[in-house]
């Protein structure tokens, strides 16, 4: 795909599980099951999908999935899968190297994002990615620094803490044009200031949606995860994007579908719904 100067690229890290019941929050079972069946614990099969932009002398990539750091337990815990897709294959793809990349925007600073911004060599934490700057929301790496008991699982201090000590965090903050034709979207439903990457050239637009529509089954307003700080802010975040969405036919990237990569959102009488999947040339 080819946006603005930029091709497009998706990156596949890997697969892992997470409860469906947790994914889907109110809805029952019943429902979301039809679209992502559980496994016998209870877990829905879930991608690490990261964004790879090239252009204009950059190679940027948004999010980097789990990465390598689990211990046994944890992988058995999260079925953690890396046997087809894995972040330094994916990258050889394209040509790529972890050296290769120049920018990493990292969504937000959970394990299933930005786990893959560090790894042990030799026991010693270093940056995955070693010339390139991280880019977190400065409110987003607070929350970090400080979870509440509700999201204090969700953040492993080896994956960012790392980041400064190696000189290579930038924090940023509020909504702006970080790359040329590459905007940040703040929602803060989810966990606080999550920022969605936006390319868009004025024709095209591609936004990575992250945990906002986790997967496509996601686009339904009540569709939403019992992971988020604030479910309610959660749903008129939704409301106001795929409004959006919907009158200026945006692409939604899906970093946690398993199947579909991207794709269209559409109003009905109840609300929004999933369209069709878009396809990456």
């Amino acid at each position: 795909m080819k946006i603005a100067n930029y091709e497009i690229h998706p990156i596949e890290t890997g697969r892992f599980g997470l409860d469906g019941g947790a994914m889907f929050g109110i809805v029952p079972k019943p429902l979301w099951s039809k679209t992502n069946p559980p496994d016998e614990r209870n877990r829905i099969e879930l991608a690490a999908r990261a964004l790879l932009i090239i252009g204009n002398g950059k190679k940027i990539l948004v999010d980097n999935g789990n990465g390598s750091k689990f211990s046994d337990k944890q992988v058995d815990i999260y079925r953690l899968n890396m046997n087809q897709y894995e972040l330094h294959k994916s990258l050889r793809q394209y040509g790529l190297t972890t050296s290769d990349i120049t920018d990493v925007i990292l969504t937000h600073l959970h394990f299933d994002h930005a786990g893959g911004s560090t790894y042990r060599d030799n026991g010693v934490l270093k940056p995955t990615f070693p010339n390139a700057r991280y880019y977190v929301q400065k409110a987003q790496w607070e929350q970090a620094l400080n979870p509440s008991e509700k999201d204090r699982g969700s953040y492993m201090a080896d994956d960012f803490i790392p980041l400064k000590e190696h000189g290579v965090l930038e924090l940023v903050e509020g909504e702006f044009e970080i790359f040329p034709n590459i905007s940040l979207l703040l929602v803060n439903g989810h966990s606080t200031a999550l920022q969605l990457p936006k390319i868009s050239d004025g024709k095209m637009t591609l936004l990575y949606s992250a945990d906002l529509f986790p997967t496509s089954s996601h686009i339904p307003l009540p569709y939403i995860m019992a992971y988020d700080l604030r479910p309610l802010m959660t749903l008129e975040e939704k409301r106001k994007v795929l409004t959006n969405t919907c009158e200026e036919d945006w692409i939604l990237f899906f970093e946690h579908d398993p199947k579909i990569v991207a794709g269209k959102a559409r109003r009905t009488e109840k609300g929004f719904t999933f369209d069709a999947p878009v396809a990456f040339d």
